[in-house]
């Protein structure tokens, strides 16, 4: 029997998807069901005085109107977002301030539009700036990391190093977008609610219900059976789900609300900006003596949230001497929250674009550059590495890229108008994993069913799930059943942080490897329920490591720059990992090559704008905030090294679904500075700056 892991096994749910038969959360209809339409705020700062909701009423089809003052009440969230509709304050333009509740989705879009909202309007700050007066020190950025840290003396060492660079990269805000919008269907029945949502985590959204409504967690369950993206947005539990459980309630009725795209940027979470100074001083023969990064970011007025763009300069390089400071600035703005890859993207961008600066600076190959400041461990916990095979992605990639027939003068390949450059970018992505619990059973038919709260947001986790129990019970894969998606099945953590199989396969190949113990004690039939095992990992998947545990991988790019349009083109991407045992050779390219996809839409096209006079996003729909189209997706290639890491959990898995984007954007930026000759600090690389660029030299 072939190994089930490592095979390249087709998604189980594909059939549903494509046939249209996948069900997502505003997909389901239970009977007599009512719709919901937000009304956002239009001040970024200030009181709501009044709500007139006399002639939305009046509309054909509403049936409620729900404000501040007349909305159920919630106990006190631990997430102040998910505080809606409970007092008057605004704290930033696209705040829910009430919500209409109709009989079908065009009847409460026209209701909502007929609300009158009335405003005490105070003055707003939205412009984030590196000398803000009101940018502060926090003690922690998201995850837990700590806001600064000091080796050495940096400051001492880039004064007297040989060669330096000092220079400054502008991340813009971005926002998820996924294709399926931020979604909820609730029904009430008597004092039990069942919430079908799109959300990354339906256990966690269980558990945020159960404290808002002052209920037992046994009196909910929430379904997020099939999630059309989230990329971080969908991580934790958002107003949507919050809202229809509300306007349910309040009605009588199952409710149904989904956002609008245009409201997603103010309301679900988004990358914020990240301005970011880097120095990095050097000998003459490469080798780093110091590496400094300093990042200013905002946050809201609601709640803190800090990028932590700083934290992969703690990881990737030997420097004796070294500093990462994060600063961050409460702002009259949306709160910002994850987005793929958060902190690890924006600062490995500007990371990699420095160390690219510094090997032109040392007339060095920027692939040996990386190469000879290699640490032989963690420069700042000097905990060893589980297993860092940067050095052969590097080699690999350079090989497979051609690396070698490249000509380090910028601007040497012309094809006409055309300027042809290439780059190179390391990457590196934290191993996360959660405690998550499983259950297995054998059945008297000979199959297996598995169940385990895991979310699929279009990852293939069922699929893989289904791989890592069929080889710890040693069956074939079709005999294999997965459930997941419910939070009445046992629980487990949500899908981020590129966390997810690592942590449910944990439980699931714990569940399995006891379930084999009981079949082997056992003599005779199984009976008609079969015979179970179940597992908890809690204690083993959240326990200290003394391995300092990352994905690695490096990024290659060739870029063709247009000299009278400005556009950019990219020709071929490359990018090769070392992420630990790849568990799906098929699921796993999908995932690496939609994570460069994602960075090439970083690098070339996404961007948004807040608008300090508005204090709200310029760019708020899929018409003005550019996602890349076929057209812009070249040759992608994804390779990896597979490695053996007893360090990491049964299967030998590290996290691949946010390691394809965090180098991809530096690695064409750096491109295009190999085509140009020019450095273009700021993203996205749009033709009016590229253009602007190169007319000015």
């Amino acid at each position: 029997m072939a190994a089930a892991l490592g095979a390249p096994a087709e998604r189980r749910e594909g059939l549903q998807k494509i046939t249209g038969s996948a069900r997502y959360a505003a997909e389901h209809v239970p009977d007599g069901r009512a719709y919901a339409w937000p009304v956002p705020a239009t001040v970024a700062r200030g009181t709501v005085t009044a709500v007139d909701a006399s002639a939305a009423l009046r509309e054909p089809g509403v049936l409620a109107v729900l404000t501040p003052e007349n909305a159920p009440r919630l106990a006190e969230p631990d997430d102040p977002t998910l505080a809606v509709l409970q007092n008057p304050r605004v704290p930033h333009r696209g705040w829910f301030v009430a919500l209409v509740v109709a009989e079908t989705v065009e009847d409460a879009r026209a209701g909502a539009a007929a609300v009158r909202v009335s405003y005490d309007v105070e003055e707003h700050d939205a412009s984030l700036a590196e000398d803000h007066p009101a940018a502060y020190a926090p003690e922690k950025a998201n995850a837990g990391y700590p806001g600064s840290t000091l080796r050495g003396d940096p400051d001492g060492a880039f004064g007297s190093a040989a060669v330096r660079v000092d220079t400054r990269y502008r991340v813009p805000p971005l926002h998820n977008h996924p294709m399926e919008p931020h979604a909820s269907t609730a029904h009430w029945d008597g004092e039990r609610l069942l919430a079908h949502t799109s959300s990354q985590g339906s256990t966690a959204v269980r558990a945020t219900l159960a404290k808002l409504f002052e209920l037992p967690e046994e009196r909910i369950v929430v379904v997020a059976e099939h999630v059309g993206g989230g990329f971080g947005s969908k991580g934790t539990p958002r107003p949507d789900v919050v809202l229809a459980a509300m306007a349910a309630r309040h009605t009588g009725r199952p409710v149904t609300l989904a956002l609008p795209r245009r409201q997603l940027p103010a309301v679900v979470g988004h990358r914020a900006p990240t301005l970011h100074r880097i120095r990095l001083g050097a000998g003459a023969d490469g080798r780093l003596t110091c590496l400094v990064h300093e990042v200013t970011t905002h946050t809201s007025q609601v709640k803190e949230f800090v990028e932590q763009a700083a934290v992969p300069a703690r990881v990737m390089y030997a420097a004796p001497h070294s500093r990462t400071v994060h600063r961050v600035a409460a702002l009259d703005v949306p709160t910002p929250s994850w987005m793929r890859a958060p902190g690890e993207a924006p600062g490995m961008y500007a990371l990699e674009s420095a160390m690219d600066e510094l090997a032109c600076e040392l007339g060095m190959d920027p692939v040996e550059l990386r190469i000879l400041n290699e640490p032989e461990t963690e420069p700042d916990s000097g905990k060893p590495f589980s297993s860092r095979h940067l050095v052969e992605c590097l080699r690999e990639g350079a090989r497979r890229f051609d690396w070698a027939r490249r000509d380090p003068r910028p601007r040497a390949r012309r094809e006409g108008a055309l300027l042809i450059g290439t780059g190179v970018a390391a990457a590196m992505y934290p191993v996360n994993i959660s405690p998550s619990t499983a259950t297995a059973r054998a059945l008297p038919d000979g199959t297996f069913l598995v169940r385990v709260n895991a979310t699929d947001i279009g990852t293939g986790a069922r699929t893989v799930l289904a791989q890592v129990a069929a080889d710890t019970l040693g069956v074939p894969l079709e005999r294999v059943r997965t459930e997941v998606g419910r939070s009445d099945l046992p629980s487990a953590s949500l899908a981020g942080g590129s966390s997810g199989t690592a942590s449910w396969g944990w439980a699931v190949h714990e569940a399995c490897v006891r379930l084999t113990a009981r079949l082997a004690e056992r003599t005779g039939p199984l009976p008609a329920e079969g015979v179970e095992a179940r597992a908890d990992t809690a204690g083993q998947a959240d326990a200290d490591s003394p391995w300092a545990r990352h994905a690695f991988g490096a990024h290659f790019a060739e870029v063709a720059v247009d000299t009278v349009s400005g556009e950019t083109r990219v020709r071929r991407l490359l990018g090769v990992y070392a992420a630990g045992h790849i568990l799906n050779a098929r699921t796993a390219r999908s995932q690496f090559i939609g994570g460069m996809i994602m960075g090439l839409g970083m690098a070339l096209t996404e961007g948004s704008t807040m608008d300090a006079a508005f204090g709200d996003f310029t760019e708020s729909d899929l018409a003005s905030y550019h996602v890349p189209a076929h057209a812009d997706v070249p040759e992608v290639e994804a390779h990896w090294i597979d490695e053996d890491d007893p360090h990491l959990n049964p299967m030998g898995s590290k996290g691949i679904g946010e390691i394809g984007i965090v180098g991809t954007a530096a690695a064409i930026g750096n491109a295009v500075h190999h085509a140009t000759g020019i450095r273009l600090r700021e993203l996205p690389l749009t033709p009016d700056r590229v253009l602007t660029a190169l007319t000015s030299v």
